[in-house]
């Protein structure tokens, strides 16, 4: 017999495959972060579109470690996986 899941996350913080968590991501970006108006879908380019620098990137790193209480390591914290939006959900899905 399998021990069953434990979810370790408190009452209060998001699960990340939860897609109001990715939606909340974009909006703070979107907000706070992105030195552009505009949409910002799970496939846009970030960082190749000049949407998010490198102290953009800071911010949202910061914003998801509060957000789900778990530090990112600083060498996770790399273009694959900062993208898109889609590539830090699936990042943060296999973290």
């Amino acid at each position: 017999m399998s021990a069953p899941d434990v979810d370790n996350r408190s009452a209060d913080q998001p699960a990340v495959a939860d897609d109001a968590f990715e939606a909340a991501l974009i909006e703070f970006i979107m907000t706070d972060v992105a030195l552009d108006e505009g949409q910002i879908e799970g496939e846009t380019d970030l960082l190749l579109t000049g949407l998010v620098d490198s102290l953009g990137v800071v911010l949202i790193v910061e914003w998801i470690e509060t957000e789900l209480g778990r530090a990112i390591d600083p060498a996770d914290v790399v273009l694959e996986n900062f993208q898109t939006v889609d590539a830090m959900m699936e990042f943060l899905r296999s973290a």
